[in-house]
């Protein structure tokens, strides 16, 4: 029972302020841990806004509301939830929790800190390298390249002011009616929705309305009649 404490929460400070990491355990148990944690410190941590690091955890709808108002007994605000796991996503996203991205040199899925709000959408000044991966409920633009073996998930649009190389997964929660626009469109898998393409040795998905020849240009895939078409972008 010790190691189990040892390690259920961990409650630090970093530049973007108080961080609240949940580990292994029974969640009754980890709350009560998190409760004796914050009463001990009230002075310090009343009126304070906290970001919760949750990794891999599942958490449920009704899990996440308990921990919202236990935090909000010590007179503490969850700013943030930064996750790897979709059920922990979509309970943040039916509390309106705002959901945090952190670069990993791994593959793991990762989230940036944004309005929950599915309309909304991230801005990534950077390019997106193999291994890593961006993942976020709304649409997602970015300045850069998004390189073979890294991946961009998103709800909504996914925008590529750059080569998209890697895996680009638009309308990830279904949504069919996303679009995937690139300077370059040469992704390893496109998928929109439901729907997949797949290039072999990272050349261009066959599309069902074929490109004009030639140098690379900027083009934008959406789905029509049950597939993936790609044309020139500005030609839908």
């Amino acid at each position: 029972m010790a190691q189990a404490s040892e390690s259920a929460v961990t409650i630090r400070g970093t530049r973007r302020g108080l961080s609240i990491t949940i580990g292994a355990g029974e969640w009754q148990e980890l709350l009560s841990e998190l409760d004796a944690r914050l009463a001990q410190g009230t002075a310090f941590f009343s009126g304070s806004r906290v970001n919760l690091q949750a990794g891999r955890r599942e958490i449920n709808t009704e899990q996440l509301r308990q921990l919202i108002d236990l935090l909000r007994k010590h007179k503490v605000e969850l700013a943030s939830l930064l996750t790897s796991s979709r059920p922990t996503a979509e309970a943040a996203q039916a509390l309106q929790v705002r959901l945090a991205l952190a670069e990993t040199p791994g593959p793991q899925p990762v989230l940036r800190p944004v309005d929950q709000d599915a309309s909304d959408g991230i801005l990534v000044h950077r390019t997106v390298r193999s291994g890593q991966s961006l993942r976020h409920v709304g649409h997602v633009v970015v300045i850069g390249d998004v390189n073979p073996g890294a991946e961009v998930i998103a709800g909504g649009d996914i925008i590529v002011w750059g080569r998209a190389r890697g895996m680009l997964h638009a309308g990830a929660m279904g949504d069919e009616g996303a679009v995937v626009c690139a300077l370059e469109l040469t992704p390893a898998q496109l998928r929109i929705g439901p729907h997949i393409a797949v290039s072999p040795e990272g050349q261009r998905p066959r599309p069902r309305v074929p490109p004009p020849r030639g140098q690379a240009q900027p083009e934008t895939a959406s789905v029509a009649e049950g597939q993936i078409v790609v044309v020139p972008w500005g030609n839908r």
